[in-house]
């Protein structure tokens, strides 16, 4: 189908019906109370649900990780203590023999 002649057409049908001055009886009233009862969105309400929401999720998770940590006994024998392993990885850097000759 031929768009621009479609669209001649269809230019030419709106101008030959031509819009009424008329205006419906308190249509400016009507569409005022129309957006006066429109519920207003909360968005701090979005937000709370969206992190109680992720929370709860998060809890279930913590406590399942925690039961298999618990109830799972180590595979190896030369498991070793994670915390201290975090422990000296920290303090690796402070653990090194530095120059105490501030003076240079």
């Amino acid at each position: 189908m031929n768009l621009a002649k479609l669209e001649r057409k269809l230019i030419a049908a709106a101008r030959g019906n031509l819009p009424s001055d008329r205006v419906p009886y308190a249509f400016e009233k009507r569409i005022m109370a129309r957006l006066a009862a429109r519920p207003v969105v909360d968005e701090w309400a979005l937000w709370a649900r969206a992190l109680w929401r992720a929370a709860a999720s998060c809890v279930a998770i913590m406590l399942l990780l925690g039961a298999w940590s618990f109830f799972v006994p180590p595979t190896s024998a030369s498991a070793n203590d994670l915390s201290q392993e975090l422990e000296q990885t920290l303090l690796a850097a402070v653990d090194q023999d530095q120059p105490t000759d501030l003076t240079r």
